[in-house]
């Protein structure tokens, strides 16, 4: 990997042949777990300026309608957080010179707060091609990591990292982006918005991504849109202040009789019975759907370095591969302007592994056809540094595949954006990716996502308790994978319900190696006897921290909310016991006292009807917050039944979301800014 250093520059064509399409990762790490910056693209003419406000790329605009941007989201890295862009380079206007990768951070943080910032960029393959490590930038809150540009036919890519004092706003308004940051009426940002109602008024004409930031629907696919003057809307100036994500209404009463009634789906699974049976039908159905409903494809797809254009799917394809020819599950092929992406596809479902040499064979046809990628599609989750499938790739190959892993759990999260909080414009696509969330959801489909944490979990469980597991027990290593699988599946799911980004939180030291890591936590599990995790979930008050105790078969969720800067300390426990009327009376509150390791606590039952029983003794003591907790008792099966321990992870992070985390977002609760209300 070429490494770069400040103000140095590199020919893209010099690292690779497979550059059409490339991945740009922004990445840094927050030692305190909880730091976080936002990427945005601008595309600058000769002029160094913007072409309008259309060519600036950000959290509320994410996507360009001609697929040469795609801001990818975050992913979860050893090092911290990683937020990729997808740039299809043979779709960028020509009109455009330059493209601006940059991040922000917010509320008057800075990038002094966070450590290893760097950004890479990595070919069609998926093979990175180049890192710039970025220092220097303590005190700004924006910062630009780098530049593709032109020269003549070819793209280079510049290391920049400059910094700006003014936030993503004075970074966009340097360029030409035309800002407005006045605050909206507050009866518009809390108005809901029903899934029917808002299809249909969604405009026939693509509105401009600056009007996208006043919580209408992201810019549509081509197929999506319809020409004519009368349908346009005014061009508004963009808003760096987030949208508010507001999930439809409760869909109207049934009209069966009884709950016998069935209502006829589009794919039926009762019948299903076979694992070959259920393999076929889940990969037909979802290839069909990400055909039928482009922005659903291009989600799944931008991430493997697929451009934006015409998508069709195929099963049932033969392909030559010595004596006996192979059947690959599935075919993708994307064309845009004479160019075709192709993807084969193998498909597992109910939990049943890749096989290596099956997924070796398609890399091998796909590299001899010229074919871009193979994407495995499985129950399981895959880690960074812990392959699935180890194969051999041929770096003598001039054609270069990729190898990409898709889970089930992350199909049905990316149906769930779409259906419950951005729309896709098109009733009848909203009701096909339905039924496909239907499908994925049914125990029969076997698309459940990971679901078994192994043969090493009964052995470890009863290790810890009788205390004969020792440390370097290779099982225990099996269950630290399987816990973080466990983790990142857990994420997907809460973020798909409440339409929030939900990652979980790494705390690795700079340069850390992944297997290391893992090592020392199973070392832990051994001595301690506990799994633990934390979850940073966009616009909540603090990390959601899950613990699993071995030893007690106890689970225990927790946030900690910082106390106000402003007020009394009895106002801010009235406030926090009102804002927690729903919540359950089990639930544990504990003041943070500075200085102590732990204040005054309670359960909500007793505590409702005294708030000031929160407050320390000594009126002098100060109080530094409140921690929430809520204990149940973990599953012992390794699996995902009733009484599983998947299960039970599941429901109790989803339990404490819904009925604790989601009341402490609002202006009178006792905590900081949500990250709804950056304002760049």
């Amino acid at each position: 990997m070429h490494e770069m250093t400040k103000g140095s520059n590199v020919s893209l064509t010099a690292l690779s042949e497979n550059i059409d399409s490339v991945i740009v990762g922004l990445g840094w790490a927050s030692p305190s777990g909880d730091g976080d910056a936002d990427v945005s693209v601008l595309l600058l003419d000769a002029r160094g300026k913007v072409r309008s406000d259309g060519d600036f790329y950000f959290y509320n605009n994410p996507v360009a309608k001609d697929g040469s941007v795609q801001l990818l989201g975050k992913t979860p890295t050893e090092d911290g957080n990683e937020d990729r862009i997808g740039f299809d380079l043979t779709a960028v206007p020509a009109d455009v010179e330059r493209i601006v990768v940059a991040a922000s951070r917010y509320e008057g943080a800075r990038f002094g707060e966070l450590e290893n910032l760097g950004v890479t960029l990595a070919d069609a393959a998926g093979e990175r091609l180049l890192r710039f490590s970025i220092d220097d930038v303590d005190s700004v809150s924006a910062v630009i990591f780098g530049e593709l540009y032109r020269r003549g036919d070819a793209w280079k890519f510049r290391a920049v990292g400059q910094g700006y004092d003014a936030g993503l706003a004075g970074l966009a308004t340097d360029f030409g982006v035309d800002i407005d940051d006045e605050p909206e009426a507050e009866a518009e940002a809390e108005t809901p918005v029903d899934a029917e109602a808002h299809v249909a008024a969604t405009p026939a004409e693509p509105v401009p991504p600056t009007a996208a930031l006043k919580a209408i629907p992201a810019p549509r696919e081509p197929a999506e849109e319809a020409t004519g003057a009368a349908a346009r809307k005014p061009a508004a100036r963009p808003r760096t202040a987030k949208r508010k994500v507001t999930p439809p209404r409760t869909p109207p009463k049934s009209l069966a009789e009884n709950d016998s009634w069935k209502p006829a789906r589009l794919f039926p699974v009762p019948a299903l019975k076979s694992d070959r049976e259920r393999e076929t039908r889940a990969t037909s159905v979802v290839l069909s759907v990400m055909a039928q409903v482009p922005r659903f494809g291009r989600r799944l797809t931008a991430a493997f370095g697929a451009p934006s254009g015409r998508m069709e799917t195929f099963t049932e394809v033969s392909l030559p591969h010595g004596d006996t020819p192979r059947r690959p599950d599935g075919v993708i092929r994307v064309e845009r302007a004479g160019r075709l992406w192709t993807a084969l596809v193998e498909t597992k479902t109910n939990g049943n592994a890749l096989k290596a040499d099956q997924v070796q064979a398609y890399m091998d046809i796909a590299a001899r056809r010229g074919y871009e990628a193979v994407i495995t599609l499985s129950n399981d989750v895959a880690l960074e540094g812990s392959p699935l499938v180890d194969v051999k790739i041929d770096r003598r190959r001039k054609h270069q595949v990729a190898l990409w892993h898709l889970s089930w759990a992350e199909v049905a999260y990316q149906a769930q954006l779409l259906i419950r909080h951005e729309g896709v414009g098109n009733a009848a696509r909203t009701w096909l990716l339905q039924e496909l969330l239907h499908y994925l959801q049914h125990e029969n489909s076997g698309c459940h996502g990971f679901q078994n944490m192994g043969s090493a979990w009964v052995p470890v469980r009863n290790g810890i308790s009788d205390e004969t597991l020792c440390q370097g027990d290779p099982r225990a290593l099996d269950v630290v994978e399987n816990w973080e699988r466990l983790i990142r599946q857990v994420c997907l799911r809460l973020g798909g319900e409440i339409g929030q980004k939900v990652l979980p939180v790494q705390r690795a030291k700079r340069g850390s190696d992944p297997g290391t890591r893992r090592t020392l936590l199973a070392d832990r599990l051994c001595t301690e006897g506990r799994l633990q995790a934390e979850l940073r979930v966009e616009g909540a008050p603090g990390l959601l921290a899950v613990t699993a105790d071995l030893r007690t078969s106890k689970l225990r969720t927790s946030v900690e909310i910082p106390a106000p800067d402003q007020g009394y300390p009895l106002t801010w426990a009235k406030r926090l016991i009102r804002r927690l009327e729903a919540a359950p009376a089990d639930l544990h509150v504990e003041t943070l006292v500075e200085g102590e390791t732990g204040g005054p606590r309670g359960t909500l039952e007793r505590l409702r009807p005294e708030p000031a029983d929160l407050l320390p003794r000594k009126a002098d003591t100060r109080i530094t917050g409140f921690r929430l907790s809520l204990l149940k008792s973990m599953g012992s099966g390794r699996g995902n039944a009733e009484t599983g321990f998947i299960r039970s992870v599941d429901d109790q992070m989803q339990r404490f979301y819904s009925s604790v985390v989601a009341h402490l977002d609002g202006p009178s609760t006792p905590r900081r800014a949500s990250t709804k209300e950056r304002t760049g």
